[in-house]
Parts: structure tokens; sequence; C-alpha cells
């Protein structure tokens, strides 16, 4: 079946601007990321780094790590990118309409969140909707909503659940009419679009390279991108490059007491008004 993404209509949230003046960030403040749940994909245009989550969608990210030591995504082109909304890739037919010789993968829509998760709350939602889904936050550098902690106690599980949401620099992977249908194309999100949360299968973040992602050459709403089309040169999980051609890359950790500081003073740029998706989580990359 052809992975597309559902035309969603809401309109887009903008991006709040970059905090003018961020507070000093202590070495404590900063993190390393596993380099087995880090993507690096080198385009025509730059470097992407993505940090994959696999505590949100294990399957997904097992089949990705898959294909990347496989070098499937190689050499495969940007087939269908929309300005104020995603890049989608990952097809060997580069049409919307192929995938790999693996399964495909069953949805991960949703996640369970345990209290000894790493999540940092960011906002409280009203209880109004019927899904109790109330508290806003960071699962590393993964936006999510999830249930209040206090759902946990009357759970089997002990946890409650939620989802990531689609915010800038979110990866999904692309799927078919069939909830169960992704299998290797996936997308990256250039703007917030609220109406793919708990749709699709959020998998990871973009977490170095959101510029190269934006300026991917787009085609026309629905409609594939003309000819000659941005590309992958190569997709590799950053375990697999060798040590002495391997990028250094740190992020800053969303439970950081620098992290609070740093939103602080974003949201104090952004007049007092940032939502998740507005938020910039700062990483130091040296090649």
């Amino acid at each position: 079946m052809k992975p597309v993404l559902i035309a969603a209509v809401l309109a887009v949230l903008p991006l709040a601007s970059q905090a003018q003046t961020a507070p000093p960030l202590a070495a404590s403040d900063w993190r390393t990321p596993d380099p087995q749940n880090v993507l690096v994909i080198d385009t025509n245009q730059g470097r992407i780094i993505v940090e994959m989550a696999p505590q949100l969608a294990p399957a997904h990210v097992a089949q990705v790590r898959t294909l990347a030591l496989r070098h499937f995504y190689d050499g495969l082109q940007f087939f269908r990118v929309i300005n104020g909304f995603m890049a989608q890739t990952g097809d060997p037919n580069n049409d919307g309409t192929g995938g790999s010789d693996l399964p495909g993968l069953q949805a991960e829509f949703e996640f369970r969140r345990a209290p000894a998760d790493p999540f940092v709350l960011y906002d409280k939602l009203p209880a109004g909707g019927g899904t109790g889904v109330t508290e806003v936050g960071f699962y590393g550098v993964m936006p999510v909503r999830t249930g209040p902690q206090m759902q946990m106690f009357a759970s089997i599980d002990g946890k409650t659940g939620g989802w990531g949401l689609f915010c800038p620099g979110v990866a999904g992977m692309a799927r078919g009419q069939s909830p169960d249908s992704a299998n290797s194309q996936f997308f990256l999100m250039r703007d917030t679009y609220p109406t793919l949360n708990s749709q699709y299968t959020a998998w990871g973040r973009v977490i170095s390279g959101q510029d190269v992602v934006n300026k991917l050459k787009a085609g026309p709403e629905d409609a594939k991108v003309a000819e000659p089309r941005d590309f992958m040169k190569t997709v590799r999980l950053l375990s697999d490059i060798p040590e002495k051609d391997r990028p250094k890359i740190q992020v800053v950790d969303t439970r950081s007491p620098g992290f609070k500081s740093l939103v602080e003073a974003q949201k104090a740029a952004a007049g007092g008004v940032l939502t998740i998706c507005d938020v910039t989580i700062p990483a130091k990359l040296t090649p």
C-alpha cells in the first residue's frame, strides 16, 4: 500500500525567535546521546542528525537502525517536500510507492510513561475533552503529551499513556491508510502540525541540521518535488561510523537546571507565550 501522509488542515503554529540573551550553560547541563540512537544523514544540502527515541517507538527505531546498517537509505531522494509541513524520503522508488523487504510495522502512535522515565513537565492542559492526557513535556528531546502521574497509580501496568507531538524536527514514519503499514519511508517536520499527533508514529527528532531540513527543495502542496531533487548521500548510525570520522555531538539535557533557565529566557524573548514546539534545544557538534 502506498505510504502517504494524510492531508492535515490545521494551520501551523509560527516558530518563536531564538532567545536574544541565553543564560550560560554549565558542563553538567549537556549530555552525550547514545551513539546507537543517533542517525547521521548526510544530504547534498548538508548534514542532519536525528536522535531516535526507542522508548516511544521501539519497533520503528529498530527497523530504521536495521535499514541504516544495510545502507538502504543511501542515495534516496526527498520526493515529497511541502513548505510549512514536512520532507518525506526513504522510498527506493522515490515516488511514495515503495519500501524495504522487511515486514510492515504495527503502529506505535502512543507509548506508556512510567514514573522513573525522564519526563520533564512543560505545561498542563485543561482536563476537558475526555482523554485525560493533560501533561505536556519533554521526554529527552521529544515533545510529548501524556496523562498525569496520578493516573499511574490506578493503571494495571503502573504507567500512563501518551504520544509524541509533531513539532519542527520530529521524525515520523509514513504509512498508508492502514495504521500498521509503515515500513521504510519517513518524514522530517519543517513546522508544527497538530493533526498528525497520535495518528502517526513519532520515532525521533532532529538535534542538528534543522536548517538543512528547511532548505530542502519543496514542491506544491500534496504534489511530488520536480527533478532534480535533494537526496540523502549516506545514512549511518553514529555507532557505525569509524571513531576517527565520527562527529562529536552533545545536546542540552532537558532535565537540567540550565535548560529550565534557557526556556525561561526564550519565553521572555517571545513575550511570555511559548508553546512546547517553539522551544529551542541547543546542540554542540564537532565534525
